[in-house]
């Protein structure tokens, strides 16, 4: 009994230091995802370039967002105007305060926007108020806890523009307009036509998340985890990895090209994950993410963190 109470009182307070310290890390955090676009990401679009004919608006489109990643991550500065919704996955070991967390990471944000690492984007959708901090209610950041085995604490974050999430669609299928029956060959037929729909919008080249089943809400909320998956990560299900392929190669015979100039980089990449659904209904959500992927990873281990 000793030792477990020994044991519990170290462990309470390796805690209590972690979240002190917390503020600061996920500063850090929304720091990088908001000035330093990730190498998968930066390595897709100088792959895409040499894709591009030479001198053409396309490559050029391309080239110009490659000099303003190296300039952002050289000033530390916004990648984009629209420093988009922060959407946090916190994965914490088990008696983790998640009010405490929430608390810290909220102080983060507000602190983040202070320094313009953040716009001040949460506005009130009654009064039309800016809250200037990026606070808003429950919803604003968002946040999902979910407790693991795990001594450490880890984060994910994603900060999506409002021009990309415009964009994004969700179908019933069949869907007799697009002819798009409920099997597969119905979710590449969806995903594409919201891909030929977003046209340039979008800020193209994007990455499209893609979810098949679950609840309207739910589906729209897969399609958006999946794009935490790297891009040079291949899915475990060989027919969706399959898919995933399609569609990209596809999507880029569409001609849209980089930000809806024409050429052959309309989308880097296709993520898509399945999920159970009631017989009554086959929802096919696509979420779609602009060329400025902003998202990074963050783990805590008692007070230090580390960056991915």
């Amino acid at each position: 009994r000793l030792t477990v109470s020994l044991s519990w009182r170290w462990w309470r307070k390796v805690m209590e230091i972690t979240v002190q310290k917390l503020t600061e890390h996920v500063l850090e955090l929304i720091r990088l995802a908001a000035t330093s676009l990730p190498p998968d990401v930066e390595k897709k679009l100088r792959e895409s370039v040499q894709r591009e004919a030479e001198g053409s608006a396309a490559q050029g489109a391309l080239q110009t967002i490659l000099q303003n990643v190296a300039l952002s991550r050289e000033k530390s500065t916004p990648i984009c105007q629209d420093t988009g919704t922060p959407i946090f996955y916190v994965y914490h070991p088990e008696g983790v305060s998640t009010r405490a967390l929430k608390k810290r990471i909220c102080a983060a944000v507000a602190w983040a926007t202070e320094l313009n690492y953040l716009r001040p984007n949460a506005v009130d959708s009654l009064t039309g108020e800016n809250s200037g901090n990026n606070i808003g209610g429950e919803h604003y950041p968002y946040i999902h806890f979910e407790e693991v085995d795990s001594d450490d604490l880890m984060v994910d974050l994603m900060l999506k523009g409002g021009g990309c999430e415009n964009v994004g669609a969700q179908y019933k299928l069949p869907d007799g307009r697009i002819g798009a029956a409920r099997d597969l060959e119905g979710v590449r037929r969806a995903a594409l036509d919201a891909v030929h729909e977003a046209q340039g919008r979008g800020c193209a080249p994007g990455v499209l998340g893609i979810a098949v089943g679950g609840d309207r809400g739910s589906s729209f909320v897969a399609s958006k985890e999946v794009l935490f998956r790297k891009l040079d990560e291949y899915n475990p299900d060989a027919d969706l990895a399959e898919m995933e392929a399609r569609i990209t190669a596809e999507a880029n015979q569409m001609g849209v090209g980089p930000m809806g100039f024409g050429g052959n980089t309309t989308v880097l990449d296709a993520k898509m994950t399945a999920m159970h659904r009631l017989p009554a209904s086959y929802f096919v959500t696509v979420s779609y993410m602009c060329w400025a992927f902003r998202r990074r990873r963050m783990v805590v281990n008692g007070d230090e963190a580390t960056y991915e």
